[in-house]
């Protein structure tokens, strides 16, 4: 079966990687045939900072894979994506961002 491996080992730096596995192979075997344990040493560290997933959906490293299934590779969040989001609005103000920031003349505020 052919298995598609996705990580991004750090921001706007994808590496990807198809591999043939045996039926009844775990994403820690797809992990050992694309030979990432070795060129990536913190994939040997699942579960510190790192995780894995299936088309999206997180997974344990002894997972059976199935025909086309996308492995991914996951790193940890650094900033809370609401919060991120927060911040940056509370920096560039209401009027900086957003729906209402672009008013037409002589209309109401927020239209």
């Amino acid at each position: 079966m052919r298995v598609t491996l996705l990580y991004a080992s750090a921001p706007r730096m994808v590496h990807q990687a198809e591999v043939d596995l045996p039926d009844g192979a775990s994403a820690r075997d797809a992990l050992r045939a694309a030979g990432w344990l070795m060129q990536f040493p913190e994939t040997a560290l699942l579960g510190d900072g790192l995780s894995l997933a299936v088309w999206g959906r997180r997974c344990e490293p002894d997972q059976v894979l199935r025909e086309g299934d996308r492995l991914e590779l996951l790193r940890a969040l650094r900033v809370d994506p609401k919060v991120a989001r927060r911040e940056r609005f509370a920096g560039q103000g209401a009027r900086g961002a957003g729906l209402f920031s672009k008013r037409r003349p002589n209309s109401k505020a927020g239209y």
